[in-house]
């Protein structure tokens, strides 16, 4: 077990079909791998309803999002818009998100993607919380957007999956990085040659559970306590110790997602 705890800064633990049997054993796990606290994701209304329902049965280890991912933006109307605004008034929920926009699956309209994705990122500034971003094959538009909007609150691109142009970038526009197990990944050579671009400050990992299960457990259903092996993975690209990258990526997700409660 680590002796300094780590954050897994992005699971998806409402998920029945991956968890629903044993999500109980999964938080156990978790804890006994050194995880100190999990950001559990909201998707759209339901599952951000379902990730605040989960903080508050595990007080002070839990924490939730509130957001509209890019494949749900379909089933999100105009109409939808207050009830997400309530929830992102909770103080209980910590971050905007998951939003942000996909070229690689089609698996949502991609001008309903960029309306929400600039709605959340205003969302974010009403609220003055970060934002989760999630982008794949759309770095232009989604950091034009950013600039276009700003990030009052802070934020994160999660599953980093740029390369160092796109890394440089989101630093410059105040986005921090957080690393999932595809950097683990031989085949990810553009992301994994953007490892040591990272600030310290700006550094995160997560599971981005139950997907992209870290190297050795590749294949496998991902689950938090797999954080710790994308991080020493992320440690020895960075030429660190595990314990130090575990210090600084902890502080980042507190300070961020204001989790010193």
């Amino acid at each position: 077990m680590l002796h300094t705890p780590l954050i897994d800064s992005h699971a998806h633990l409402t998920f029945d079909d991956a968890f629903g049997a044993d999500r109980a054993a999964v938080i156990e796990r978790a804890k006994a791998a050194g995880v100190a606290c999990v950001l559990v994701i909201g998707t759209g209304l339901d599952s951000s309803r379902a990730a605040l329902a989960l903080a508050d049965a595990h007080p002070g280890y839990i924490y939730a999002s509130a957001g509209i991912h890019p494949h749900a933006v379909d089933h999100f109307a105009d109409d939808d818009w207050p009830a997400l605004h309530a929830l992102l008034a909770d103080p209980r929920i910590r971050a905007v998100g998951e939003t942000g926009l996909d070229d690689f699956y089609d698996l949502g309209d991609r001008r309903r993607q960029g309306e929400l994705f600039s709605g959340h990122l205003e969302a974010a500034a009403r609220f003055k919380k970060p934002v989760v971003v999630h982008i794949r094959d759309a770095f232009d538009e989604a950091y034009a957007r950013t600039a276009e909007v700003g990030l009052a609150g802070g934020g994160v691109v999660h599953c980093f999956t740029g390369g160092i142009a796109e890394c440089e970038r989101a630093v410059e526009l105040g986005y921090h990085i957080s690393l999932s197990g595809m950097v683990t990944f031989k085949s990810a050579t553009a992301l994994r040659a953007a490892v040591p671009h990272i600030p310290r400050d700006r550094l995160l990992v997560e599971t981005d559970s139950p997907y992209l299960a870290p190297v050795p457990h590749r294949g496998k259903r991902n689950e938090p306590a797999f954080v710790v092996d994308t991080a020493r993975q992320v440690a020895a690209m960075r030429g660190e110790s595990l314990e130090e990258l575990a210090a600084y990526t902890t502080e980042n997700a507190r300070r961020l997602f204001n989790l010193n409660d």
